[in-house]
């Protein structure tokens, strides 16, 4: 008879607290994705009652496989206490209203993951996110450990955290939590082994049970010995994993379509503006009233820094102490400078965003639906988790009204937290630097330098043209494109914009570059009394901002026949031909675009129905399909290790079972142990060949044992590996390899299609210890 592995409540906490363990550190491998400690601790609290409740069901002899289910529901109840907004009936059942809120929430947290940077504000949506996936991680593992009695299937669940974190984030963010992942498997693997060996030793107790004797031929590998070596392999392809698996851009998983990505970090934003640009229909994005019917720019959002060839925003957290309702005063803008309040209000027609256009700068925002927030430095406001589509909300913003005469006074010494926003990326090209200096070469101060540059690309001398850069090749923002343009003197705002930015820099005059809308064009009709104007996607575009000390951020208008130029800009510089410009205010009525067509929008109705993308771009879509393919055959490859593994290891047992060698009755053994093993066949290191023969002779496959041609080759292996192991002469084996191949087919033929896929990915044999030294008793 075969030795049975009985559990007592002991026996079955320890697996429980082994897995809890190993659950609870697995979940730590996202904190880099996240801000704060908070989440871990909603996670950990699902995960220890979902734990304990199935350890709580086994005690109470509930049969096996209802006590997942139930796991399931222990772990739907936490989510509804914990965020089913009192919906649930005494709080924990959950109603139909519950799982409305759970929608709602896991839309949030959808949103929340496509509009943030990691580490993420943890947003309600989020938290119920994580606290259903640790749950989710718990019941697997639980089921794969205690119910199932596979603990190596564990590994499936528990490396799914700290395996996103570090394709994610990359440069081997999340090693260490991997690494104690690791860890904590090696110990569910060890007390699993000790749970079996305890079990069956104990149904095997007694004067009649049979002696354990060493192996005859090579010693037997200890179970740690494997472990550590299994574990060895694993460790090391998880840290090359870690360190060379190519990081996902931030916004990665937004890049479907969505507005957020469209300006997501790692894209380049001027590129697919560009590409956008010459799109043929506008569409509707917004439309909005003023006080005193001034019409305004809307920003999007800031780029202030050049990585290599693109224009980036900012890499920064966002802050949730920021919170719209109250946006402090710019950067650098002192109190003795004119200004008025004015609300616009706006309605959202068609864009779907994570970044929320409003004046600058705004003082205050009202009437939004989620969370968001403001930037510290750019004034910003970005969400954590929902999204502008169909939003309606008022802005206050600060109308600022600088004299010139205020700006010529500025100082010319930058603070040293602004001198990032003069930094340069390699050797500026020569035209650019000899430019700069021409044009401002009669500038008294930065500010009549701003204007001087500003004038010169409104001048005669340059052209507003969407195809230009194209046709020529010199599409985008970098110093090498500004270099080409200042040659050809032919582009649109992305062109002009990254230019004088450049310039400015070059002059030591802090610069940046704003994406976002113009001020559209003027309605037919009033709302409120108020002039309605209509943005729509030809109104996309960039200009530059530059910084003056006791002033801020300035935006100016160098491109030619778009926007207007600001009133604070205009005085004694701007040549007759430009268009006049709205009294006090950077922003007033804007002339029709030429042929060459207007700048045009970024939305994600717009990109879904043209097929393309707002990181859009052909080469971003292309890098994202290959880093995709990349982390899909890692993942693949790392998979197949076991199988292949184990593959190798039955053609080389199958070759020499074949060439009839002096081992080919011990290869014959080994193999028909371990495909049983592979297929779910239970062993512990206490049962006899005999033993072990008997119990997969009682197979259907096998028919009647004695009599069955099945039957009769699994006998004949059994005699051949006893008379290898006890006979006082060696001889021939008496090994046919047709016996062995038709008792693998048997076992197969036996064995349901999961236990089969199984078998083949994740091969049991690998991970039980079961070796050369099988034991045997005299008496066998």
């Amino acid at each position: 008879m075969r030795a049975e592995t009985r559990r007592n409540i002991g026996q079955d906490a320890a697996l429980s607290v082994a897995s809890l363990v190993l659950v609870l550190i697995a979940i730590t491998g996202l904190s880099p994705l996240v801000q704060g400690r908070g989440w871990w601790w909603i996670a950990a609290v699902v995960a220890v009652v979902a734990i304990g409740s199935g350890l709580g069901f086994r005690a109470l002899r509930v049969p096996a496989g209802v006590v997942p289910l139930l796991e399931i529901l222990v772990v739907i109840a936490m989510l509804t206490l914990f965020f089913g907004e009192g919906s649930g009936i005494l709080g924990l059942i959950p109603s139909l209203d519950t799982f409305t809120v759970f929608g709602e929430l896991a839309d949030s947290a959808g949103r929340a993951i496509m509009q943030q940077s990691p580490p993420a504000v943890a947003v309600p949506g989020l938290l119920y996110l994580l606290g259903l996936g640790a749950g989710i991680v718990a019941v697997v593992t639980d089921i794969f450990v205690s119910t199932l009695r596979m603990p190596a299937l564990a590994a499936i669940p528990v490396a799914v955290p700290p395996l996103v974190t570090v394709f994610v984030i990359g440069n081997g963010a999340a090693f260490v939590p991997l690494l104690a992942t690791a860890a904590a498997y090696l110990l569910v693997l060890r007390v699993d082994v000790r749970v079996r060996r305890a079990g069956a030793v104990a149904g095997e107790a007694g004067e009649d049970a049979p002696r354990i004797l060493g192996p005859k031929r090579a010693p037997t590998v200890s179970t740690i010995g494997a472990t550590l070596g299994i574990a060895g392999i694993g460790l090391l392809t998880a840290g090359v994993l870690a360190a060379s698996v190519p990081s996902l851009p931030t916004g990665f998983f937004s890049a479907a379509g969505q507005g957020p990505s469209a300006f997501g970090v790692g894209v380049n934003a001027f590129v697919d503006l560009g590409r956008d640009l010459r799109r043929p229909s506008p569409r509707p994005v917004l439309h909005y009233t003023a006080e005193d019917d001034s019409p305004v720019y809307l920003t999007l959002l800031t780029l202030d820094r050049i990585d290599g060839q693109v224009w980036l925003p900012s890499e920064r957290e966002l802050d949730q102490e920021n919170d719209v309702g109250d946006i402090e005063a710019p950067p650098g803008l002192r109190d003795e400078v004119p200004r008025s309040p004015e609300r616009v209000q706006v309605w959202i027609d068609g864009l779907d965003s994570g970044w929320l256009p409003q004046p600058y700068p705004a003082s205050s925002v009202a009437g939004l639906d989620g969370s968001w927030y403001w930037d510290a430095e750019t004034r910003n406001i970005r969400s954590a988790d929902s999204s502008t589509a169909g939003q309606r909300y008022a802005v206050d913003r600060l109308k600022l009204e600088p004299d010139p005469a205020m700006l010529r006074a500025a100082s010319r010494q930058v603070p040293a937290e602004l001198d990032r926003y003069l930094e340069l990326p390699g050797e500026v090209p020569r035209i650019i630097t000899e430019t700069a200096h021409q044009v401002t070469a009669d500038a008294a101060s930065p500010y009549d330098a701003a204007i001087e540059l500003q004038r010169f690309f409104r001048g005669p001398g340059f052209a507003y043209s969407t195809e230009a850069p194209v046709r020529a090749g010199y599409d985008g923002g970098s110093l090498d494109v500004v270099a080409t343009f200042l040659e050809e003197r032919k582009g649109y705002c992305v062109h002009f914009a990254s230019a004088m930015a450049l310039m400015a820099r070059e002059l030591g005059i802090p610069a940046r570059v704003a994406l976002g809308y113009t001020q559209g064009t003027a309605a037919d009709t009033t709302i409120d009394g108020l002039e309605r104007r209509d943005v729509d996607t030809h109104d996309l575009h960039t200009w530059p901002e530059l910084y003056f000390e006791g002033v801020g951020w300035l935006p100016f208008e160098p491109t030619p026949d778009r926007g207007v130029v600001p009133q604070y800009s205009i005085a004694n510089t701007v040549t007759e031909t430009e268009p006049s410009a709205a009294p006090n205010d950077p922003a007033s009525p804007a002339p029709t675009p030429g042929a060459d067509g207007g700048d045009r929008g970024l939305t994600p109705e717009q990109l879904e129905a043209d097929g393309s993308s707002a990181t859009g771009a052909d080469d971003g879509a292309a890098l994202a399909a290959l880093r995709i393919w990349a982390i899909a055959l890692a993942v693949l490859a790392l998979g197949a290790m076991p199988a292949l593994f184990r593959m190798a290891r039955r053609r080389s047992r199958l070759r020499r079972i074949a060439a009839g060698g002096a081992d080919a009755a011990r290869d014959a053994w080994l193999e028909v142990q371990d495909t049983a093993v592979d297929l779910g066949e239970s062993w512990a290191p206490t049962l006899t060949a005999r033993e072990f023969a008997s119990e997969l002779g009682g197979r259907p496959a096998f028919g009647d044992a004695a009599a069955s041609r099945t039957g009769r080759a699994l006998g004949a292996i059994l005699a051949a590996i006893e008379r290898d192991r006890y006979a006082e002469a060696a001889g021939a084996s008496g090994i046919r390899p047709a016996d062995v191949s038709l008792v693998l087919r048997a076992l197969r033929a036996d064995a349901s299609p999961w236990q089969r896929i199984v078998a083949t990915v994740l091969p049991g044999s690998l991970l039980t210890g079961v070796r050369p030294g099988f034991a045997f008793s005299r008496n066998a």
